[in-house]
């Protein structure tokens, strides 16, 4: 099947050149960060984790999401979602493999990825991610291999697949929740010490993850003869709808639970990121965009007619990803750090090196999405000409 991947027009060419591109310079900045160590990014003592751990955390959620297509096609039997639910699978394992690229990137020296493996701690939340992250990619690559060999040989996939398939959904809640875990288990950062972490991540993973696959949908449909039909996307809108509210109403929740208790600990990190603390205020202008486009577009698809406008709901899918990826992929983690246990302010802001490094990783991704939707459509193509 693979060797559909290398067949393509000038446009396929084009796009995949672009991504190696940005692949290679990526690569030539990870090697400066090789060489020179993590002194080449923005990270310091007081806030450790900055734009590689937010990508991980983000897309940990994009993966997470495959569920909201793979439930109700396998459990339900919704057959609406038959021509999607392998993209959703295909996505998970591209949105997996960034995960781990961010993570082995975050650490600075391979070695340290190896340790983790090596000297498992029970204790450590990063091991039971790791753990997690590689058993789910694990299973969502033996479901799509199998599922997509079936559908190009015209037979029914086989019954052992059904439990493989089952237990990746629990799997997918899992992934997530031991992701919150890493952040609400560390009793020194208020800002993450809350126990509605884990379902405002997936909250947030429901919405973000549906919100790129019916992007993509429309892409498809736009630039390829695959259609993915209406009825799935709206499905997916309502999805998106219902995960956004809850979203919001998490948020509203930590707002008022920092705010009217006015306790400085807490108080403080939402004030960083929406007023600026001690002259420092780099994300202000990103948590704002972020909170319009999150009520902006969750008014509007509370509109069932505005919602059902495919024109509308491409822009409203960009605005729930936009947002979702400022507020979980820049203010969640940094603001978690600022201001730090003993109240200091510490600028992070990322470097070119980790920008470069981040893209490449995101270039990456794409190029695995763009490969693995490729042959799913070639396959179908195959299958609906014999």
């Amino acid at each position: 099947m693979f060797e559909k991947a290398v067949t393509g027009g000038r446009r396929y060419w084009a796009w995949v050149s672009g991504l190696l591109v940005v692949m290679g310079l990526a690569l030539l900045a990870y090697l400066r960060q090789l060489d020179v160590g993590l002194a080449v990014t923005g990270l310091s003592r007081d806030v450790t984790w900055g734009l590689y751990i937010a990508q991980f955390t983000f897309f940990v959620g994009v993966a997470a999401s495959a569920v909201m297509v793979v439930l109700p096609y396998y459990l339900h039997d919704y057959k609406a979602f038959g021509r999607i639910t392998i993209l959703g699978e295909f996505l998970a394992i591209s949105a997996v493999t960034m995960c781990m690229l961010f993570i082995f990137v975050d650490m600075g020296q391979p070695r340290r990825v190896l340790n983790v493996m090596l000297y498992p701690t029970p204790h450590s939340m990063m091991f039971w991610d790791m753990l997690s992250l590689g058993g789910y990619l694990a299973l969502n690559a033996v479901i799509a291999l199998v599922t997509l060999g079936a559908e190009r040989k015209r037979v029914a996939p086989p019954r052992w697949i059904k439990p493989v398939i089952i237990v990746s959904i629990p799997w997918a809640v899992s992934i997530h929740t031991v992701t919150a875990f890493l952040y609400n288990g560390l009793p020194g950062r208020s800002f993450w010490l809350t126990a509605i972490l884990a379902p405002r991540f997936l909250a947030s993973a429901f919405a973000a993850g549906p919100a790129l696959l019916i992007l993509l949908c429309l892409i498809m449909r736009k630039l390829t003869w695959f259609d993915a039909g209406r009825e799935p996307v709206r499905k997916l809108a309502v999805i998106v709808t219902y995960a956004m509210l809850l979203n919001v109403f998490f948020i509203a929740l930590e707002l008022f639970t920092a705010l009217y208790s006015q306790i400085p600990e807490h108080v403080e990190h939402f004030e960083y990121l929406f007023l600026g603390l001690g002259g420092q205020a780099p994300l202000v202008p990103w948590m704002w965009t972020s909170s319009v486009l999150a009520v902006a577009s969750l008014i509007l698809l509370l509109v069932p007619s505005l919602r059902r406008r495919e024109p509308v709901l491409a822009v409203i899918c960009v605005m729930v990803f936009s947002s979702l990826w400022i507020d979980k992929g820049l203010g969640l983690i940094v603001g978690g750090f600022v201001p730090s246990p003993f109240g200091a302010v510490t600028r992070y802001a990322p470097t070119l090196t980790e920008v470069l490094i981040v893209l490449g990783i995101w270039a990456l991704g794409c190029l695995m999405v763009t490969v693995f939707y490729k042959i799913t459509l070639a396959v179908r193509e195959e299958v609906a000409a014999s």
